[in-house]
């Protein structure tokens, strides 16, 4: 769950820039589930998605999410009767963004790369060695605009191999005598896990949006070390192995 933590100071209930009626929300108060707050008071809002903006220039508080809007009428609270201090953003206070395709949010992605994950490592016949580190393509899946790559690294030597980057670029097949080579860095929109480094075996999924290019190019996958030894590994990915992907 995303976390979002509001102080309820009255001075900060000013400043702050409308975007209700910029994507098209009509909600009416009455609608909308009222929250009390007073002074020294601290209220938090668990999220399904991570929270992008929050407008807190009058009393209707207006959050929005990836795929979502969410609304709440604040009032200030008289008395000292207890007031909740956690409120969970449920469906019944969401709005959707109806705004074209809605990209899957960092928690669909995390979902997602999860369920490729625990699918058997195949051999696709995607693979290289080099300095005693081999790289295998386990699996292409599609979703929607997505692109999802199952890969791992084994380590046959008995030096710990310290990632420094793993760089995905769209670039010319390697041809002979060829001069002038031309590559375009394509960055993930999405990496299962992070890790430094590893000794014997590394799995990952990253995901990328979906994208073409021609036969004359490849997706190259560069897997390189930190110095001093910077040893480095390229898998070859063409553009037919994206076509003949796998749907998640």
């Amino acid at each position: 769950m995303k976390r979002l933590i509001l102080i309820t100071c009255l001075s900060n209930l000013l400043g702050f820039a409308t975007i209700a009626q910029e994507i098209g929300t009509n909600g009416s108060h009455s609608n909308r589930e009222k929250l009390y707050i007073r002074d020294n008071i601290t209220l938090h809002f668990n999220s399904p998605e991570p929270i992008q903006y929050v407008d807190i220039s009058s009393k209707g508080l207006v959050g929005v999410g990836q795929k979502f809007i969410a609304q709440y009428e604040v009032q200030y609270a008289s008395g000292n009767q207890d007031l909740p201090t956690l409120l969970e953003i449920t469906p019944e206070n969401m709005s959707p963004l109806g705004i074209g395709l809605v990209p899957l949010t960092q928690n669909e992605l995390r979902e997602f790369s999860m369920d490729a994950y625990t699918r058997k490592e195949d051999e696709t016949g995607l693979y290289n060695s080099q300095y005693g580190i081999t790289g295998n393509v386990n699996h292409i899946h599609t979703l929607n605009d997505y692109i999802f790559l199952d890969i791992t690294y084994t380590n046959e030597t008995n030096l710990k191999f310290d990632i420094d980057q793993i760089r995905f670029r769209v670039e010319d097949k390697k041809i002979a005598k060829a001069t002038n080579v031309q590559a375009i860095e394509m960055a993930p929109v999405f990496t299962l896990f992070e890790k430094e480094n590893f000794k014997r075996k590394y799995r990952n999924i990253y995901v990328l949006e979906k994208f073409s290019f021609p036969n004359n190019k490849v997706l190259s996958i560069e897997l390189t070390e930190k110095q001093l030894s910077g040893r480095n590994l390229i898998l070859e990915i063409d553009y037919f192995d994206l076509l003949s992907a796998d749907t998640l």
